[in-house]
């Protein structure tokens, strides 16, 4: 098939996906922010590096996983690719038990220690203690959703994350306005969602019709197969982890040079910038299975072209969410609430965080491209150079004298030094890759 077609066919069920389940924050944070009130949202914000951390966890197996099974798939090796599927459950359960129960034991210490105060840890505890139970299933639903894609189902995929986000939007409001349930109503809506959605992935790998499937023998771990997915899956992995400690140290100093109502607008500034990730996250989604089967079977012209393609498409999209939130950022702002000191911190952290924000699809693209070859290093090191190299010492550098702008000011700051960090190790790459097809034409 031709790569654009190809791309599309991939890339669209996993933009519609990705950003459906994207709108199980996105659905909370406006009810909340409409039915509870600003402190909520700022509490709900709290949540987000312990979300993140579980997501990061979940990313690890689930990325890890979908990566090695496209590779041995190019490379007709199906067996490995059932022994992958078989090592990554038996990982993903053991693993989600075990932060599950440390999250459990330790929440208001890890609420306190990414920036709760005495107003937003009630409502952080409240939302926590109710969504902790789905958040193996919350693993199990998007890790499984993206092998299941990569697997060669990505209509399927994409009609799964449409159950879950579907009931989510149903419930939610009902919990939180009729039964009057507060921020634990959207929580629970939350964990009922992502239940039925998991349900449906499970269903998917338990029939003997797909692809790859469960089966008898493939669930004994391999330290090989272990390290493979790991390493892969270390580079979500990382940029979750960093996001995890970009919120805990911007959280505390929002608190700190801008109070609740900077905390809640970094909360909305997160929700609107992750809308638009998302949907790069889904073409990048597409793109990695095309990338790493053309890239097992030596089809360098088809693998250049899938990369072209996929950074001219998540361009677009940063571009056009850069042009919205430094044109009308207030009409964003009251989406979420209608509280006017909010409405003014959101339209001051959107004007400043997204200046560069243009430039940010080409290198989560270039990210993901380097995580389908299987260069785990080099995917990680990019992965850290924007949220950890460059932002945590201007996050340390800007605030003391700039106070609260000079904490919007870092995000474009470091988001164009990673560009260009990025552009270098592409056009090394490229030249590399070009030098093995110029040898394999040889041989």
């Amino acid at each position: 098939m031709p790569v654009g077609r190809l791309l599309w066919n991939y890339s669209m069920p996993a933009i519609v996906g990705i950003v459906v389940m994207s709108l199980y924050n996105i659905v909370d944070r406006i009810f909340i922010g409409q039915g509870v009130g600003p402190d909520a949202i700022a509490g709900l914000a709290i949540t987000f590096p312990v979300m993140n951390l579980a997501t990061a966890l979940g990313m690890l197996i689930g990325a890890g996983s979908v990566a090695r099974i496209s590779i041995v798939l190019g490379q007709g090796n199906k067996d490995m690719a059932f022994k992958i599927l078989g090592n990554s459950i038996i990982m993903t359960v053991v693993l989600g038990i075990c932060y599950i129960t440390i999250f459990a034991i330790f929440m208001d210490d890890i609420l306190l220690l990414f920036g709760a105060s005495e107003r937003t840890l009630p409502y952080a505890r409240d939302f926590m203690m109710y969504i902790l139970p789905g958040m193996l299933l919350m693993n199990l639903c998007y890790s499984y959703n993206n092998i299941m894609r990569g697997s060669g189902y990505p209509t399927r995929a994409m009609v799964t994350m449409f159950i879950g986000a579907g009931l989510n939007v149903i419930l939610a409001p009902i919990f939180i306005f009729v039964c009057e349930w507060g921020i634990k109503g959207a929580a629970i809506a939350s964990d009922i969602s992502m239940g039925v959605s998991a349900a449906f992935v499970m269903a998917h790998f338990m029939s003997k019709k797909s692809e790859i499937h469960f089966k008898r023998g493939i669930y004994k771990l391999e330290k090989s197969i272990i390290l493979s997915i790991v390493s892969i899956g270390a580079a979500p992995f990382l940029i979750n982890c960093a996001g995890c400690a970009i919120n805990a140290i911007v959280n505390n100093m929002l608190f700190k040079y801008g109070g609740d109502s900077a905390v809640a607008a970094m909360g909305i500034f997160t929700t609107y910038s992750q809308l638009l990730v998302m949907v790069v996250i889904g073409i990048c989604q597409g793109m990695q299975p095309i990338v790493g089967f053309n890239y097992g079977a030596r089809r360098f012209d088809r693998l250049r072209r899938t990369y072209f393609l996929a950074v001219v498409s998540a361009s677009v999209v940063c571009v056009l969410g850069t042009i919205l939130s430094l044109s009308c950022p207030q009409y964003i702002a009251r989406a979420f609430t209608v509280d006017a000191e909010l409405v003014r911190a959101i339209v001051e952290s959107l004007t400043i965080t997204t200046i560069m924000f243009w430039g940010v699809g080409f290198q989560i693209v270039s990210t993901n491209f380097f995580q389908s070859l299987g260069m785990a290093k080099k995917s990680i090191f990019l992965s850290l150079t924007r949220q950890i190299i460059f932002l945590i010492p201007l996050l340390l550098l800007f605030p003391p004298h700039f106070g609260l702008t000079g904490v919007w000011a870092a995000f474009p700051v470091a988001d164009a030094l990673a560009i260009i960090i990025t552009v270098v190790m592409i056009l090394h790459q490229f030249r590399a890759l070009r030098r093995m097809e110029v040898a394999g034409a040889h041989v």
